[in-house]
């Protein structure tokens, strides 16, 4: 099973390999019982692990990250169920860069939950080839950018707006 086929499903507890899927549907298999649905996205919404960013106090780290740090840790993970400060000490010990004014409690619970569930299942914790690709592609595009508009001149544009026109509407009284 790929890291790249799991899926959090909007209103459902878990994780869920992405079996099949189509433009207002999908069919999902639970890693935790192994239990196949049909999942509506009328109803549902699919977020691929992959695509999760995490907030820090630089820029937003994919979840992956968050999850390798976990793996390299030596600090024993809390269990899912402990209570949100317990969580909260145990990442800023493994990921202290973390922002924890917009990281809310639930999201630590959530994150060690899910963690528990990919090393039960024995996924490879790894980002695909083409977001990795993706993710550089975009941070030379935004180097470019941003060295792009240092060096430009500043552009100066004289723009005359015409006065606001004045509506009258005449009201007929009775």
């Amino acid at each position: 099973m790929d890291y790249n086929k799991i899926v959090s499903v909007t209103g459902m507890s878990g994780l869920f390999e992405l079996i099949s899927s189509k433009t207002d549907s999908g069919i999902v298999r639970s890693l935790e019982d192994n239990s196949t649905k049909f999942v509506s996205t009328r109803i549902h919404s699919f977020s691929h692990l992959e695509s999760i960013e995490v907030y820090t106090v630089k820029d937003n780290v994919n979840l992956v990250e968050i999850f390798t740090a976990m793996k390299g840790s030596k600090e024993a993970l809390p269990d899912a169920k402990a209570d949100a400060k317990a969580i909260r000490a145990y990442f800023e010990k493994v990921y202290p860069e973390m922002d924890f004014e917009r990281v809310y409690g639930s999201d630590m619970k959530k994150m060690v939950k899910w963690f528990e569930i990919l090393t039960k299942n024995n996924i490879e914790i790894k980002q695909s080839d083409a977001v990795e690709e993706e993710t550089a592609t975009d941070a030379t595009a935004a180097k470019k950018t941003t060295t792009a508009n240092k060096t430009a001149a500043p552009k100066t544009t004289a723009v005359k707006s015409a006065p606001p026109k004045k509506i009258n509407s005449p009201r007929k009284m009775a």
